[in-house]
């Protein structure tokens, strides 16, 4: 079984700067939205097509995200700005009648989550998305309309929920529940409530806390 971490927040709070300390020789990128990483990505190439070279696959189609998520060997896959993947879907069949469109985009972006907790062991799936407010103002995973919130509890599919805090110009990531959001993490893996906004720290708590050991590089 994979471990699949959700990372949410606002636009410009540093969710996909957070990529800037992984390791690119063990990590795919899956980005939804065409776009240049933001820092020096030395060692990050897009990948032209699906049998070409490289570690950056652009695409926003739900069924070939799953199926290069079941299917790619490496340690750690990033999905990026996987609020995309139901945005763009809904917009390209916005004139379809009806909420059959609805029940389809949900069941794809499903058969993602899903996919990310079914890999083999020692893999590692970090999903990150925006956030919208709810009727109660409680702070969530952005989606499409309330026919996909009434089907799926997307956090509810996670154990770890981080999100990002900018405060007094330092970027964070939140590890607890602030009374108001989704954010969740186990007890002792990580060990304060606000920590740097670095994915490559937060993977290798995730590994200490499961025990999971990284591979070895071949010699």
């Amino acid at each position: 079984m994979s471990i699949a971490t959700l990372i949410l927040g606002e636009s410009g709070t540093g969710k996909s700067t957070s990529l800037r300390n992984l390791d690119p020789s063990k990590t795919l990128l899956i980005q939804a939205i065409r776009k240049p990483l933001p820092f020096k990505s030395t060692g990050w190439k897009v990948r032209p097509s699906l049998k070409a070279e490289g570690n950056v696959i652009q695409t926003d189609n739900p069924e070939l995200i799953e199926r290069v998520l079941r299917s790619s060997g490496d340690e750690i896959v990033v999905i990026d700005d996987f609020q995309y993947v139901m945005a763009n879907e809904y917009m390209r069949r916005s004139d379809e009648k009806g909420f059959d469109k609805f029940t389809d985009i949900g069941k794809h972006a499903w058969n993602i989550l899903r996919a990310a907790s079914d890999l083999a062991d020692r893999r590692r799936v970090y999903i990150l998305a925006h956030t919208q407010s709810d009727d109660t103002g409680r702070v969530k995973i952005k989606t499409i309309g309330k026919m996909l919130d009434e089907k799926i509890t997307v956090e509810g599919m996670f154990t770890i929920v981080l999100r990002t805090v900018v405060r007094d110009g330092s970027y964070l990531f939140a590890t607890q529940n602030n009374g108001s959001d989704t954010v969740k993490s186990p007890m002792d893996m990580f060990a304060d409530q606000l920590i740097g906004n670095d994915l490559a720290s937060v993977d290798e708590s995730i590994c200490s806390f499961y025990g999971i050991e990284p591979l070895k590089d071949a010699a």
